[in-house]
């Protein structure tokens, strides 16, 4: 429980920190390190382990389709566990028969639901694929999982409330605050998995005790 509660106050701090000047060229438009949203003051652009340093445009792209989508799962996820457990014995989903930590709510899902779920992530991730990704067929040998050329990291054109900025200063400051946001979401998801898989106890009833 400390870790995620660690984890929540230090991304809270880095999520509404003040964002960067933004550069003068377009958040879609080149993508080099320098050039990347995301970077706070006062740890600037955050890569102990220079995974950044000789990555090219390719290799960076990559990167932050991964940890922008990996963010965004993690909020979902931070969202499912605390919904879930509140309404845990109380809704007439599946006659409100899942109970327990949020870990265990899955498997108890009864048998045919969970292929629908599945499905779905699977049809997600192919629409996702279909906009982002060049075509296998089409890719060199040697650089499998190429990202197209004129496709943005994270930018699937999913906007059903127009919330997109057209003001590129706008746009980087929305970028960084996704990413922050993100960022601050797999800490609390992770603490919150291994919390309960140490004790059994859920989220909600750690916050209650």
């Amino acid at each position: 429980m400390k870790l995620a509660i660690a984890s929540l106050l230090a991304g809270s701090a880095a999520a509404f920190a003040p964002v960067p000047a933004a550069r003068s060229s377009s958040a879609l438009g080149a993508f080099t390190a320098d050039e990347l949203p995301g970077a706070l003051s006062p740890m600037g652009f955050f890569d102990p382990l220079g995974f950044a340093t000789d990555a090219d445009e390719a290799t960076l792209k990559k990167y932050r389709e991964a940890e922008v989508t990996h963010g965004r799962v993690a909020m979902l996820a931070v969202i499912g566990f605390l919904v879930g457990e509140a309404v845990e014995g109380s809704t007439p989903l599946f006659d409100a028969q899942i109970t327990g930590p949020a870990i265990s709510h899955f498997p108890q899902i009864p048998v045919g639901w969970d292929l629908i779920i599945v499905t779905a992530i699977g049809f997600a991730e192919l629409q996702r694929a279909l906009v982002g990704w060049v075509n296998p067929k089409d890719a060199p040998i040697d650089q499998p999982g190429l990202l197209r050329d004129d496709y943005y990291p994270g930018d699937i054109g999913f906007d059903p409330l127009g919330l997109k900025p057209e003001d590129p200063e706008e746009l980087n400051m929305m970028i960084t605050k996704e990413l922050q946001n993100g960022r601050l979401a797999m800490l609390a998801a992770a603490g919150f998995l291994a919390q309960e898989a140490v004790d059994g106890k859920g989220i909600i009833e750690h916050f209650s005790s």
